[in-house]
């Protein structure tokens, strides 16, 4: 029987806690079922390793100790657990860094890159874009670049094509400019920002202004021609393509129809004489090549016949000072390639004299051009009497090329 006590003087309505009853006074508790004790038993096993020193942290109300010591029983991590980071205080992140790049007709590209976060509060004096050619280890397969402000205190803000309106220019806006009398070997060109201290890291692709690719016309009195076409590899990082060649035959608009293929294109860097010819060269083979005449187109305008014609055909957009270069107009019979599953490359021989000269298309501002032009199959029948399927295609390289016997898209 629970007895209460008066409070103390001056006290209303205050009690002590109820006595606790003894053993002797207190009725036997019923004895509990088999399966309940099994479980009672179950969820009383010692806590795991760690799980008690959680529990009796000093601070820590009952609860908390309930449920960081459930917490450790599951395996998972509680708030009360997540101590605060040494960095709590971190310095900016650092964001990949983009590259806007603006061709010129003469062949240079500027490159302009923002910097954000911890490496605009503190741009490096000693800031650099690398050219490394993919798959060189020489130091020759390198080019640095040296980037340096390109606005000042109070630069207006700058039109986002993506969001088609002004927005602040944020970060700091480096320049650095590959200018065009810089010669770049051919192939792929991989970008990366160095910095001081810290190691070069890929550039991310920005904004491109490539119009003046279009089109294009070299310039009177070159020894050679540069090419530099910025892309955004499938990885989503910034390179450049780049081609170096002189003479140069550049492919205009092709078409093909009733088993031949006829192209319009021009030489840049030689003449035309009379006995100039398209040549054929089965790849990875010595034999002869197969040779059709050409016809001069002299400055003729190319209809855009076929496919979208380039600078190859026109002299539209030429500038001042460039060189329209001799046309030329080739039909090559499908049919006189021999058949058998082969490649053909061709080349252009300007005389019976000159070495020949291959046939590409590099005047615009299409890097892979492999993707982007396809031809209809043609179905032509051999001297021997088989039938083979015949297409003209664009190399990786953007060359001219074409394939016989060939069943599947190239």
């Amino acid at each position: 029987m629970t007895s209460y006590v008066t409070g103390a003087p001056g006290t209303t309505g205050a009690f002590q806690a109820p006595a606790v009853a003894t053993a002797a006074s207190a009725p036997a508790a019923a004895p509990a079922p088999a399966g309940r004790a099994a479980r009672k038993a179950r969820t009383e096993r010692p806590a795991k390793r760690g799980q008690a020193k959680k529990a009796g942290r000093p601070g820590r109300t009952a609860r908390e100790a309930r449920t960081a010591a459930n917490a450790g029983k599951n395996g998972l991590r509680t708030t009360a657990d997540a101590a605060p980071s040494a960095n709590s205080a971190a310095e900016p992140e650092v964001v990949r860094a983009r590259a806007d790049c603006t061709a010129d007709r003469a062949g240079g590209l500027t490159f302009d890159v923002r910097l954000t976060g911890r490496q605009a509060a503190r741009p490096p004096a000693d800031a650099a874009l690398l050219l490394r050619l993919r798959g060189g280890e020489g130091p020759a397969d390198t080019v640095r670049l040296p980037l340096g402000p390109a606005e000042a205190e109070g630069t207006p803000p700058r039109f986002s094509p993506s969001l088609g309106r002004d927005v602040p220019p944020g970060g700091t806006l480096m320049r650095a400019v590959l200018p065009s009398i810089m010669t770049l070997p051919e192939g792929r060109w991989d970008a990366y920002l160095a910095l001081a201290g810290e190691e070069p890291q890929r550039l991310l692709p920005g904004v491109h202004d490539l119009r003046s690719l279009i089109d294009r016309v070299p310039r009177e009195g070159r020894t050679w021609l540069g090419v530099r076409i910025p892309y955004a590899t499938k990885l989503g990082n910034l390179t450049v393509r780049s081609w170096l060649r002189w003479p140069h035959a550049e492919a205009g608009p092709l078409r093909v129809v009733d088993g031949s293929m006829v192209l319009r294109g021009r030489l840049y860097g030689a003449g035309l004489s009379d006995t100039a010819c398209l040549e054929a060269h089965p790849r990875d083979s010595a034999e002869a090549p197969v040779r059709v005449p050409l016809t001069l187109d002299g400055e003729a305008r190319v209809e855009g016949t076929g496919d979208a014609g380039t600078g190859a055909g026109t002299n539209s957009s030429r500038t001042p000072g460039a060189e329209a270069g001799p046309g030329f107009t080739v039909r090559l019979p499908l049919d006189a390639l021999p058949s058998g599953r082969r490649v053909w490359n061709l080349w252009l021989r300007p005389s019976a004299d000159e070495e020949p000269v291959r046939i590409a298309r590099i005047l615009d501002d299409v890097p892979d051009k492999k993707q982007i032009f396809s031809y209809p199959p043609q179905r032509v029948t051999g001297e021997e009497g088989a039938v083979h399927s015949v297409r003209p295609y664009y190399t990786l390289d953007n060359d001219l090329s074409v394939r016989v016997s060939c069943a599947e898209a190239v």
